[in-house]
């Protein structure tokens, strides 16, 4: 079997997987309405008192009388048109409701992205290549200190210290223009990042430190080969994969943090808006959120699974061993 024969399968198992987790998934989602207790039109009335008939009305109007099954599948045939129905609160269409707060919360995520790819990596790199010296000693308590700090403990220090002592920051909102969201924007990534920045570094340095102590490393330096370009071409470019496959996995996991930091400093985005949707029980909303963070997961842990025999062909001919 072909190498491209055996990569075109592997995409097309890779996208079944996905369909099916994605279809599981969207199963469970809906079923989360009905696992809370309770009747679900008694949480329209907001704790005032309804008459039988009020109720029965509620039921009709959002279809609780209606079957199970048959509601998941008229669910579903809306999310595939891109119709996840209406807010039981705003009364506003729910994509509409969450694409007016989408773009602060990928800004967000984007920013944060760029911190721990670059932040990161570079701090695992210099700690792999000075390893035992106070640098590097100095990089770890760093790392140590950053993994253990949680995201909200993380935006209330950076808050109170370059927000409100120093002034350095705003400290709420989302900032209105490119860049003044960028502005805005400043220590809600950092506050988001600080923990991943920490485990990237941890996971740049150990694999940069597996590579430094190959074989064919040590040969290219006893020869002659200039130490930047052995660094480059051997020790750095094989260590990507472990890298990659953290960042994805550590970048799809942000989507659930933004909720934390972005509730912190008070920005309008689709983690702020999903606790104030739990908190006010509008399930529409809920649903949809948790369906498309899902799907951001899967989509972004399969092009990690894509791209990684592309930056180490290593995991190809494993693959083709087997």
């Amino acid at each position: 079997m072909t190498t491209a024969v055996t990569r075109a399968l592997q995409v097309l198992r890779r996208l079944a997987g996905m369909a099916g987790t994605l279809l599981v998934t969207s199963f469970l989602v809906f079923s989360s309405l009905y696992l809370v207790p309770g009747d679900p039109a008694s949480f329209l009335v907001r704790g005032r008192s309804a008459s039988p008939e009020e109720l029965a009305r509620i039921r009709l109007q959002y279809g609780f009388d209606e079957p199970f099954l048959e509601r998941y599948g008229h669910w579903l045939e809306g999310v595939f048109h891109g119709d996840f129905g209406r807010s039981y609160l705003l009364h506003q269409d729910v994509g509409q409701v969450i694409w007016s707060r989408l773009p602060s919360s990928l800004l967000l995520v984007a920013v944060s992205a760029l911190l721990i790819a670059v932040v990161g990596v570079a701090a695992g790199i210099i700690g792999a290549l000075r390893r035992g010296t106070r640098t590097d000693a100095a990089l770890m308590l760093l790392v140590t200190v950053g993994a253990a700090a949680p995201a909200f403990v993380a935006a209330l220090l950076l808050r109170s210290v370059f927000g409100v002592r120093l002034g350095w920051f705003p400290t709420i909102g989302n900032g209105t223009g490119v860049l003044d969201s960028l502005y805005h924007v400043v220590l809600p990534s950092v506050a988001l990042s600080v923990t991943f920045m920490a485990l990237v570094t941890r996971v740049t340095r150990s694999a940069m430190l597996d590579e430094l102590g190959r074989e064919h490393v040590e040969v290219a330096l006893s020869r002659g080969t200039p130490r930047r370009t052995v660094i480059r071409r051997h020790v750095l470019r094989n260590a990507l994969g472990p890298i990659v496959t953290v960042s994805g996995l550590l970048v799809s996991g942000m989507l659930v943090s933004t909720s934390i930091v972005e509730t912190a400093f008070g920005m309008s985005g689709v983690g702020s808006l999903l606790v104030q949707s739990v908190n006010q029980m509008d399930f529409q909303i809920v649903q949809a959120i948790v369906l498309l963070v899902v799907t951001a997961f899967v989509v972004v842990n399969a092009l990690v699974d894509l791209v990684h025999p592309l930056i180490d062909p290593r995991v190809t001919a494993v693959g083709s061993a087997r």
